[in-house]
This record gives structure tokens, sequence and C-alpha cells, in this order.
């Protein structure tokens, strides 16, 4: 998990952009989405095959 320690003369919007910027970097919030619910093996292969047709 990123950390974010305001720094001297920064303002608290500034510290928090950058916080964001470091957690969408980091991709915490992707992993948790995909980690969000459960999906059974055969319906996660054919929606990776699906995914692989799309971007060929």
């Amino acid at each position: 998990m990123p950390k974010t320690l305001v720094r001297n003369e920064e303002s608290l919007d500034d510290a928090l952009k950058r916080f964001k910027r470091q957690v969408n970097k980091a991709g915490v919030i992707a992993d948790y989405r995909k980690h969000d619910f459960f999906l059974k093996k055969g319906l996660k292969r054919k929606l990776k095959s699906e995914n692989a047709r799309r971007k060929h």
C-alpha cells in the first residue's frame, strides 16, 4: 500500500493528488476490482479468450 507524507508548505489537495497517483501506479484499485467477486475457472478462461480475440 502506497504511503504519502505531507511535505512542508504543501497543501492537502496536492498530497492527495500524489497519493492517488501512487495508488493508480501501484495497481491497487485494479487488483481490488479483480478480487471483488469469484469467477469459476471455466468462466475465467472463457473471458480471457474473448478478451484476447478482441485485442487481436
